[in-house]
Order: C-alpha cells, then sequence, then structure tokens
C-alpha cells in the first residue's frame, strides 16, 4: 500500500459546548486537512460525564469514524445495549469482557483498514485489567484485518502513557493519550515510526477548570467541601492531532490541530 492517509484524532469532547463545537469545525477541518478516517473520544460528551445514545448518533452523523471511551463509560445506564450494538463506539479493551461493548473495532475508507483500540491506564484509574497485556490482545486480534491502528490510551498517569508509546513503537501507526484535558507539547514520531502524544486535550471550554465552571471547581478546591459541578461555556476551543501516514503501521508525522470555536 503506498496511498497516503490522514487520521484526524479530537480530544476529549465535553459536554454541548464541546460537541457543537466539533460539529461546527469538523466540515471546514475536513476541506483544509482532508482526513481518511476521523476518531473521537466521547467519554465526556454528555453534560461533562459519559455518553448517551443520541450523544453518540449526534457525533456519528456529523461524520465522525469510531468513538472512543473511557473511565465515565458507564455512567449512563442507555448507553449500555448501545455499546454492545453499535460496533464502531468502544471502551476500554481492558474492562471486563462481563461488561457492556467492546475494545477494538476496525473501520475502512477507499479500501484502507483502520483498526482503533481503547485503553485505560491503572495507576489513580480503575480497569480491571492491566494495560499493556491488554494492548498485546488486541494486537493479536486485529493480525491480518489492518492496515493501520491508532490507540487511545486514557490514562491520568503521564508515564503509562508514555510507557505505552514504547511498548508499541512500531507496531501501531499511533498512540494518543487522553483524559487530563491538557493538551502536551510532546507530539512526536517515535524512532520505528509510531506517532505519540502524551495527551491530545479536550474539545470544550478552555475558560473553564478542565470542562467545569472554573468559580465551582476554584470553590471545591478552596473549601474542600462538595460542590456539585458544571460545564463552563467560555472560550470553546478544539484540540486534535493529525495523524500522517504512508506505509503500514508507520506515521510520517503527527501534528497538533488547536482550533478556536466559531
Amino acid at each position: 500500500m503506498t496511498k497516503g492517509i490522514g487520521i484526524l484524532f479530537v480530544g476529549d469532547v465535553v459536554g454541548g459546548l464541546g460537541r457543537r463545537t466539533l460539529v461546527g469545525l469538523l466540515p471546514s477541518l475536513r476541506e483544509r486537512l482532508a482526513p481518511t478516517f476521523v476518531v473521537v473520544n466521547g467519554e465526556n460528551a454528555a453534560g461533562g460525564v459519559g455518553i448517551t445514545p443520541k450523544n453518540a448518533d449526534q457525533l456519528f452523523d456529523a461524520g465522525v469514524d469510531v468513538i472512543t471511551l473511557g473511565k465515565h463509560t458507564y455512567r449512563h445506564r442507555e448507553i449500555y445495549r448501545y455499546l454492545d450494538e453499535q460496533p464502531r463506539i468502544i471502551r476500554p479493551a481492558n474492562f471486563l469482557r462481563s461488561q457492556p461493548g467492546h475494545g477494538w473495532c476496525v473501520v475502512e475508507h477507499g479500501g484502507v483498514r483502520l483498526g482503533v483500540i481503547s485503553l485505560s491506564g491503572n495507576l489513580f484509574m480503575n480497569a480491571a485489567k492491566p494495560a499493556f497485556p491488554t494492548a498485546d490482545e488486541a494486537l493479536y486480534a486485529l493480525r491480518d484485518q489492518v492496515d493501520h491502528v491508532l490507540v487511545d490510551m486514557h490514562a491520568e498517569a503521564t508515564s503509562e502513557k508514555i510507557g505505552m508509546g514504547w511498548h508499541l513503537d512500531g507496531r501501531v501507526t499511533a498512540v494518543v493519550g487522553t483524559h487530563t484535558h491538557v493538551p502536551t507539547a510532546d507530539a512526536r514520531v517515535l524512532p520505528s515510526g509510531t506517532a505519540y502524544i502524551t495527551d491530545v486535550g479536550m474539545t470544550g471550554p478552555r475558560g473553564g477548570v478542565i470542562g467545569v465552571k472554573r468559580e465551582q471547581a476554584l470553590e471545591s478546591m478552596i473549601t474542600r467541601m462538595p460542590v456539585r459541578f458544571e460545564t463552563s461555556d467560555d472560550d470553546p476551543w478544539l484540540n486534535g492531532v493529525l495523524i500522517r501516514a504512508v506505509e503500514p503501521m508507520r506515521a510520517v508525522s503527527i501534528e497538533q490541530v488547536l482550533e478556536p470555536g466559531l
């Protein structure tokens, strides 16, 4: 295969503002960047926590190919059946097999097959199984089925994300970190050809505190008392990365896509 492809990965979509920002900007990003695939982390799409079938359908209708999730996957019970029935929304593969959903999928455009794997970190997270052997298991399951693989490593600890990048270098096209909602400055192609970034960032209100209204976040931090959090609506941005590749499982570039909302 010599046809070049592009993968646009969009970081954690937060609440209605994040969804509207993505839907509003995606047409112009498609025109300018011409991605072959669009993958989005949607684990905060429903009011900042979790996702519902309606939210997922909105993202798919906007042209998203795959939705990845994370620690808030099961916040809304109405998503459970949807996770089993919709192949293009995936929760971390290192959750229990008995839990709703699945951890990887394959999508195809123009004869190019992209495998997408969702993983959760273990440090400070509640995933049932260790991430590293689960990544190996997923790659074994996808063998001979895909031309490229993108891994969403949804984790709190930067060490786990960086470790996963090195663990999979040369075996997947990209490892992108999510969950902490702040874009990091370490986007690069690792020596054996895997594109990597520790955190893509979030698509939502930059004027809040990782998506929450800043006055509520500050009240919680200052008073150390319970506070009901609401999604901020201040200063929306889209945070993403564009990964380019020509040969199977080898990226040639990764660049950040940081766009103010309309």
